[in-house]
């Protein structure tokens, strides 16, 4: 039958609106908190390109307000099935931000609700990292790691152990203080920025940290991170620590 949705969130930020602008609508300030690598060729007409494994949507962009307004989104498929983009900005004074998003779109199919479950998980977790990244990162470019672990069959020992590895009794929660090691990088600590049923996000001195339960059944690292950064060392990294510790 399908599924037409519409999801509106509201938030305010540390950060300008050229600052805020320049998150949303630039491929590095994208890449700094969204998933995988974007592109952007900006202008009404122009596209918006995300690059995440083998996932590669390219949405058109149907309003441009620079400091204001920009929307876009994919092109309707045979089935119905789109996701379009639309974000409002409006200064305060002080320097502070109020952003309003909205998600809407339509998934097709008689099992959409599972898939809406993961894309509303998904879209907090990306809200919460750019308020993480507006708020303290505002301005650097961030090298982005993405890496698809093992295939998991039982997901709270999966997010039990993702707890146990960060030093904690029970699952990551919002607030929690953690410690994380991985081979070849040195300890470093952190907090849980964002939890829910499906996504952990960790805000650590230079990176900003993800955990995500993957749509078709992998633990996933969608992680972002500030500084000097060999992406392809970084993915080995990552490879190795979520086969440990999710084998």
């Amino acid at each position: 039958m399908g599924h037409e949705f519409e999801i509106s969130d509201r938030v305010e930020v540390d950060a300008t609106p050229e600052q805020v602008w320049d998150a949303i609508a630039t491929g590095p300030g994208i890449t700094s908190w969204f998933m995988g690598r974007n592109e952007v060729e900006g202008g009404v007409g122009g596209t918006v390109k995300t690059a995440f494994g083998g996932y590669e949507p390219a949405s058109a962009i149907t309003a441009w307000d620079p400091l204001e307004r920009l929307v876009y989104g994919t092109e309707p498929e045979p089935d119905g099935r789109f996701v379009a983009y639309e974000f409002l900005i409006e200064g305060r004074s002080g320097g502070s931000t109020v952003l309003r998003t909205v998600t809407s779109g339509f998934l097709p199919g008689d099992d959409w609700e599972d898939e809406f479950e993961a894309m509303s998980a998904g879209g907090e977790l990306f809200l919460r990292t750019l308020v993480e990244y507006l708020n303290g990162f505002a301005g650097r470019q961030a090298a982005p790691v993405t890496v698809f672990g093992p295939m998991i069959e039982d997901w709270d020992s999966a997010w039990l152990k993702l707890g146990r590895e960060l030093g904690l009794a029970g699952r990551p929660e919002m607030g929690d203080r953690v410690r994380l090691s991985t081979s070849g990088v040195s300890t470093v600590d952190g907090e849980v920025y964002f939890a829910n049923a499906q996504t952990v996000g960790i805000r650590t001195p230079d990176a900003l940290l993800r955990f995500v339960r993957g749509f078709v059944g992998p633990m996933v690292a969608m992680h972002h991170l500030f500084g000097d950064v060999d992406s392809a060392e970084q993915d080995g990294i990552w490879a190795d620590w979520l086969g440990r510790v999710f084998r």
